[in-house]
């Protein structure tokens, strides 16, 4: 079973090495790299061609749907942000709410106007002498 794995590992290793070596001797050919930049320039005239083509017809290309993709995914996230930001917002505003001491405070304040009230609507001993005269 070794001898099997250890086998297969070595014609393995020794294809892989065969590849690597005709892929560099391609790549060092001069008539082949010549032919790939060709192509690849081809490529990136077809590609602008067919941007030009796809914007007379009022289509949007590849690379407009990839930024808006790109945008559409960033508002997300912002979103996400302000949605978790509301969130903190109202489980603080409900721990106010729940709170006794504002309603203390709350009434505090009431009766102390309540003071001034009839406090202000009793007769001014001074004032009505003033009336009098």
């Amino acid at each position: 079973m070794t001898e099997e794995k250890g086998l297969r590992e070595r014609v393995t290793r020794q294809g892989e090495e065969a590849i690597g070596k005709l892929a560099q001797d391609l790549l060092e050919n001069p008539v082949v790299s010549g032919a790939l930049s060709r192509v690849f320039e081809t490529r990136e005239r077809a590609v602008r061609a067919q941007e030009v083509a796809m914007g007379a017809l009022n289509l949007p290309s590849a690379s407009d749907l990839e930024r808006l993709t790109r945008r559409l995914r960033g508002v997300s996230q912002r979103l996400e942000g302000i949605e978790d930001g509301l969130d903190r917002l109202e489980q603080r505003i409900e721990g106010l709410g729940n709170s006794s001491s504002i309603e203390q405070r709350l009434s505090a304040i009431e009766a102390g106007l309540a003071r001034l009230e009839a406090a202000g609507a009793a007769p001014d001993p001074a004032a009505a002498e003033q009336q009098a005269s």
